[in-house]
């Protein structure tokens, strides 16, 4: 066993995990993000967190948002991000454990054999810093090592028409834009398009009913806010830390990203917001959100902000 992984388990039975659990999550509502989980991964990691909180839908935290209702505590919702091939999988998982979930897709990818542009991988790509450049500029790097958006490959990387068509009968299916861009990259019109765009698609072409989105790369701003509203969305999940009540700003609901590995000790540390917090704590910055503050924070006011989940302007970067 390596020393990362020795960690790993000494924290999760260390009682942090647990103390996490009992008193700082009892009357929150939890988001964990996966992505490409395969199906044994998710069934075992899916288990673990059945036996320990009280999972929940997206559409059950709505509607207690709407009308009142109480949740039971340690409330938890699974969400996967992209809508990879592989998701189709877990179905039966889900089915097996009478467990919610909710896959946000990205619809430009849908029923094609388009590739998802950050797993595009060629030589010297790595060195060119995507994510700070506009929207148009980046598109037209990756033509220049050979992709494009709508460039066909040999193989699928989303989910078929067939696949959805069985899933959305057990599965939430969301929206998450159209492309999966860096949104405050993105120009007026073509962020716009990637928010408003997800959602005509997935309603027009699949008969989804879409009333939330999961912002790509936990990456947005106010405009983007603006244009959820605007487009007829009601929700927005991010990868801001922390945890949420009924009373979070619905457009920028907190969550947990855990990884696909299926490390039942990682997964302990990560879904509990143990890691997350530690990582604030010893200083390390969380790349995403929309509100920066400098580092003379106290860690008395990131403590309060990420257990509370209410001090909304203060917790999406720490940097």
């Amino acid at each position: 066993m390596s020393f990362k992984k020795l960690t790993y388990k000494i924290l999760r039975y260390s009682g942090i995990p647990f103390l996490f659990r009992e008193v700082f999550q009892r009357n929150r509502v939890s988001i964990v993000m996966f992505h490409d989980i395969g199906p044994r991964e998710a069934e075992g990691a899916f288990a673990y967190l059945a036996a320990r909180y009280n999972i929940i839908s997206l559409e059950r935290y709505m509607e207690a948002r709407e009308n009142g209702a109480k949740l039971p505590p340690k409330s938890l919702i699974i969400t996967l991000d992209d809508g990879y091939a592989r998701n189709y999988q877990l179905l039966p998982v889900v089915k097996k454990l009478n467990i919610p979930i909710t896959i946000f897709l990205c619809s430009g990818l849908l029923d094609t054999n388009r590739h998802f542009w950050f797993l595009f991988k060629q030589r010297n790509m790595g060195q060119i810093p995507l994510r700070n450049m506009p929207n148009s500029e980046r598109l037209a790097v990756l033509e220049s090592f050979g992709f494009r958006q709508d460039r066909e490959f040999d193989r699928p990387q989303s989910l078929s028409r067939e696949q959805i068509m069985e899933m959305r009968e057990v599965i939430n299916l969301q929206a998450h834009t159209q492309f999966h861009p860096f949104l405050t990259s993105c120009e007026d019109e073509e962020a716009w398009e990637e928010i408003a765009g997800s959602k005509r698609d997935l309603e027009e072409e699949y008969g989804l009913e879409i009333n939330s989105l999961a912002f790509p790369h936990g990456n947005y701003s106010e405009r983007d806010l603006d244009i959820l509203k605007q487009a007829g969305f009601q929700y927005a999940i991010t990868v801001d830390y922390g945890f949420n009540t009924l009373q979070t700003d619905p457009f920028r609901l907190k969550r947990l990203s855990i990884d696909d590995s299926g490390d039942i000790d990682l997964l302990s540390l990560k879904a509990s917001g143990v890691w997350t917090f530690f990582r604030v704590l010893s200083g390390v910055q969380q790349k995403t959100g929309i509100v920066k503050v400098g580092s003379y924070i106290s860690q008395y006011l990131i403590f309060n902000t990420f257990l509370e989940g209410e001090l909304d302007p203060i917790i999406y970067s720490l940097g």
